[in-house]
């Protein structure tokens, strides 16, 4: 049977307006770019404190960055590393390397020397584009590789070569970040065996034109990582081609080239990537960016450029209504919110809903999908639920030993097939074979990729949460792996052991606590306090552990593991 008439539960209730399948152009992600430049030469693509980068600019500024690339020795398929908060250089050196046929490697900004030092080794990354507050961190990062893995080059950009040339009151962000916006540090000195330096503007001087592009929508173009239970992170293969159908999906919320949306979900991530780069691009919509949460800006923004879409995490929202200002905020533009990465409360939904009409469409994704696989039709959704499974994905909840289909209602392992799953982890062929499963019965052969949460379906087909089979906290939207948290730990010279669980928060959802046993020597001379200074300097702040308890032993299993589920069901 063709997959198109298997019939799902949701296909009852699927939004009339809407293809069950987008047809995805068989195209790079470059040629998006060339699109809407050629249709929108002049529109602003991206708003950045009031100044507009107009698509042909983005275009040529892309152009440039592909072409200094190129002449740094960047060939098809090399790993690029993009290391920066959202601005729109970001934008133009994501587009840059994939106009060089090479392929991103987007890196948390919030990660520190030690954490970065993988993004260079494990991709083998010779070139990285960072922003001037972050070079500091790759030049240490990378002094600390043995020289034959270390960078050939490093492009520099500033916030400020980007801003206007004053900033109006209304744009405006408070002191602190208006003066992190404007650092201006010196390059780290170039040395015998470091990296070339080469500062933005310099580099879109040059005006170096690539050769021709020859990427298809079967090559690599993002390798964003993302950690398990075990082990480092690992870097997802994406192609052009599966991040091209979440790009197109932006028919889902009604996006187009009238829309303007609030680019503030970080663009490293998946999420953002998608709905603030790639996805805006081929809409050729107009995206007014954030480079960090600032509820005030956001809801003077909102009022001031109309926003229509905005794509954020639930706690936006809830910080976003503890404003005193908040009435004051204009957001009777806005037409589709949407957003994941924790539950909406119920009670601020319906204050949305309430006090502005609007509807907050949960959706649900990973890394491995280019983020949504599942989202709620917006003229129809359902409060704290993932939604339905979106254009072309077949979603089931199955028994996690058996992998048998379950009933509705039932509660197991959610797996999805699709096609903007990924096709792989890098260098990793056994976690990748480890991650997709065919299942008993199922005539198509299909191979649906395991997400390791545990949800269940309603009678309509829309899911819902319930629990993860994999360690994981989610911390505000943001994935902390207890694996990748306890390896730096380690390295603090009072810690003996350590295990990281989750604990409630109110604000945060959840947040991160260290369960930790001394060594001898540091017993009664280490406080929590030390464990949480120390864990700011050596890993991204979203991973420190907010609460530190100490233990004379952890407990483990007959083969010496340490059981962290009997610990986190006692502070469940």
């Amino acid at each position: 049977m063709p997959e198109a008439t298997v019939t799902r539960p949701h296909h009852a209730i699927w939004p009339r307006r809407l293809p069950r399948e987008v047809i995805a152009p068989r195209t790079s992600l470059w040629f998006n770019l060339e699109v809407s430049a050629t249709r929108y030469p002049d529109k602003p693509a991206y708003l950045f404190f009031g100044r507009a980068l107009g698509y042909r600019e983005l275009h040529d500024q892309a152009l440039a960055i592909a072409g200094w690339l190129q002449s740094r020795g960047v060939k098809k398929g090399d790993r690029v590393a993009l290391f920066m908060q959202n601005c729109p250089q970001f934008v133009a050196a994501l587009y840059g390397i994939l106009r060089a046929d090479a392929v991103v490697v987007p890196v948390n900004p919030m990660n520190r020397a030690e954490e970065f030092g993988h993004y260079i080794t494990d991709p083998e990354t010779q070139v990285t584009i960072c922003s001037a507050d972050l070079a500091g961190i790759v030049a240490q990062a990378n002094a600390a590789l043995p020289e034959a893995q270390r960078l050939q080059h490093v492009l520099v950009t500033r916030y400020a070569d980007a801003l206007p040339a004053s900033i109006e009151a209304a744009e405006a962000p408070n002191a602190a970040t208006e003066q992190w916006l404007r650092v201006d540090p010196p390059l780290p000195e170039a040395t015998g065996g470091g990296p070339g330096w080469t500062r933005w503007l310099d580099a879109l001087a040059e005006r170096r034109v690539p050769g021709p592009h020859t990427a298809g929508p079967d090559d690599l173009a993002l390798l964003p990582y993302t950690s398990g239970t075990t082990g480092l992170p690992k870097g997802c293969m994406h192609t052009h081609l599966t991040l091209m159908h979440n790009a197109v999906g932006g028919q889902w919320g009604h996006s187009g080239p009238e829309s303007v949306a609030l680019g503030v979900v970080p663009m490293f991530h998946i999420t953002g990537m998608i709905y603030g780069v790639l996805g805006a691009v081929f809409t050729g919509c107009t995206t007014v960016i954030l480079p960090r949460w600032d509820r005030e800006l956001a809801g003077r923004l909102i009022s001031r450029h109309q926003v229509s879409h905005w794509t954020c995490i639930p706690t936006m929202i809830i910080d976003l209504f503890a404003s005193p200002n908040y009435k004051s905020f204009d957001l009777s533009s806005l037409r589709n919110l949407s957003g994941g990465g924790a539950a909406m409360p119920q009670a601020v939904a319906q204050r949305l809903q309430d006090e502005f009409g609007l509807t907050f469409a949960e959706g649900y994704g990973l890394t491995e999908t280019a983020a949504p696989s599942h989202a709620n039709p917006p003229e129809r959704a359902k409060l704290q639920c993932l939604g339905i499974p979106i254009f072309g994905v077949d979603s089931r909840v199955v028994d996690p030993i058996t992998l048998q289909e379950l009933p509705v209602g039932e509660t197991g392992e959610i797996v999805t097939h699709g096609p903007m799953v990924f096709k792989g982890y890098w260098k990793h062929p056994e976690a990748t074979e480890a991650a997709f499963v065919t299942l008993p019965g199922d005539a198509s052969g299909k191979r649906f990729f395991r997400t390791g949460d545990l949800g269940r379906m309603d009678e309509e087909g829309y899911f819902f949460l319930t629990d993860r089979l994999k360690r994981m906290i989610n911390a505000s939207g943001f994935k902390v792996w207890p694996a990748e948290v306890e390896a730096l730990l380690f390295k603090h010279p009072a810690v003996q052991e350590a295990c990281i669980i989750a604990a409630r928060d109110e604000y945060r959802g959840e947040t991160v606590k260290a369960v930790v046993v001394l060594r001898a020597e540091a017993r009664g001379k280490t406080a929590a306090e030390d464990i949480t200074a120390w864990a700011r300097e050596h890993m991204a702040a979203y991973k420190v552990p907010k609460i530190v308890e100490f233990v004379e032993s952890l407990p483990k299993s007959g083969s010496g593991k340490v059981m962290w589920r009997l610990l986190q069901d006692r502070e469940g």
